[in-house]
């Protein structure tokens, strides 16, 4: 290992998501799989070594996809035992043959015919939203767009009322910062005890559309099982605690990326807003450029080699699909955002194999309704200046704590 190389590893924080991209280019170029001598995880940022990982997972296993970047302390253990929490995923940190068997009866609920179903409310909800904040001329996009709209759509689809939209948000992001954030013991414990709270909750829904079954994608799994499907309750609960996590969160975050980086490309702003059949493209090139998810994990479950490095077994692996997304092996001037990219579409956001992300179709559906009539309704919408966003400490979401924006009505005018 060069001096050089040993720089740029040992600056390296995979807690801070504030500014990486010129560190990922730097680790990709120069050393592209390496051990983090803080965390003792091997790191991975080139496209075609994350992907065969992503694809191997008999050699990489997922089964610590999910739980805390930092073990629980005895404590916190306590209180999930104590609270009956028996579950950290419900499908992204399964294998096989169990993840195939479950993922199977997810998917046949959580499909086309679905999202279809829903797509007029997501219609609603976006236009309720966007009048709320056009009466006021600036908002906080993220706060009072992003964060409850992908929210609301969710809750339609698992027939949730809009008053649980608070403490499920919170939840969510308890889990985050839980499951991949770097926190001391005592900073544990009120989490431990919010995920208590979360699982309970998924279990009483589970209960509930036994009670009285609804139109909505818990019923649709409670259903099937009473026709013979082979799935548990607390299974079927694994999934609502994935989906109820999973099936928002991420989409608040691509939202917000995409305002961000869309104000700071004009050009590629004022494409859309001319021309709306671009948004499919924009949308690709968003999820390449500013993904929602730059991380993921994987443990090797025997001796291995990634890039040509060998990873011992039972080794930690973290693969930044946020620097694979800006490979020059496979997008050409990767770091400039453009919307034309004919190949955008092999980013690495929703992951890739077996484990590809469920709600892929929902997450582009939501988004795309949002960027339409964002760009229909406020051409001229800007950046407020002197902002100073922060990105939440993780190794995984990259959400920004705040979107101002000016609306630009008065320029319309």
């Amino acid at each position: 290992m060069s001096v050089q190389t040993q720089h740029h590893t040992a600056d390296y924080d995979i807690f801070d998501l504030s500014a990486p991209h010129a560190k990922w280019r730097q680790l990709r170029e120069d050393q592209p799989v390496f051990q983090d001598p803080e965390t003792g995880y091997w790191i991975v940022t080139r496209h075609a070594d994350v992907k065969a990982v992503f694809d191997d997972w008999n050699t990489f296993s997922s089964d610590n996809a999910q739980a805390p970047m930092r073990p629980m302390c005895d404590a916190g253990k306590q209180i999930m035992k104590d609270g009956g929490f028996t579950v950290y995923s419900g499908l992204s940190a399964r294998v096989p043959p169990e993840h195939t068997r479950i993922r199977k009866i997810a998917q046949s609920a959580f499909g086309p015919r679905r999202f279809k179903a829903i797509q007029p409310k997501i219609e609603i909800i976006v236009d309720r939203y966007l009048a709320k904040i056009a009466a006021m001329g600036e908002c906080d996009f993220f706060r009072e767009v992003a964060y409850d709209v992908p929210a609301l759509v969710l809750f339609a689809l698992m027939g949730i009322p809009d008053e649980d939209v608070p403490k499920v948000k919170d939840w969510a992001t308890s889990r985050a910062v839980l499951t991949w954030g770097n926190l001391t013991d005592e900073e544990q414990l009120p989490l431990a005890q919010k995920m208590v709270e979360y699982w309970a909750y998924c279990r009483g829904l589970v209960a509930a559309r036994k009670e009285m079954p609804g139109d909505d994608f818990p019923t649709d799994m409670v259903q099937a099982q009473a026709a013979g499907a082979d799935i548990t309750d607390d299974e079927i609960a694994g999934v609502m605690y994935s989906v109820l996590f999973a099936g928002h969160e991420t989409t608040t975050t691509l939202m917000a990326n995409a305002v961000i980086t869309l104000m700071s490309n004009r050009d590629a702003w004022d494409a859309i807003c001319a021309n709306p059949s671009l948004i499919p493209a924009a949308t690709e090139e968003i999820l390449r450029f500013e993904p929602s998810i730059v991380s993921w994990r994987r443990r090797a479950k025997v001796d291995a080699e990634i890039g040509g490095v060998t990873i011992p077994e039972g080794s930690n692996i973290l693969m930044i699909m946020g620097a694979g997304n800006r490979d020059t092996a496979v997008f050409e001037d990767p770091e400039t955002f453009d919307i034309h990219r004919k190949n955008a579409r092999n980013h690495l956001s929703f992951g890739y194999g077996i484990h590809f992300c469920i709600g892929f179709q929902l997450a582009k559906m939501e988004f795309g309704i949002m960027l339409r009539e964002l760009t229909t309704r406020f051409p001229k919408m800007k950046m407020k200046p002197g902002q100073d966003i922060e990105y939440l400490t993780n190794i995984s979401f990259r959400v920004p704590n705040q979107v101002l924006v000016d609306l630009g009505l008065e320029t319309q005018k």
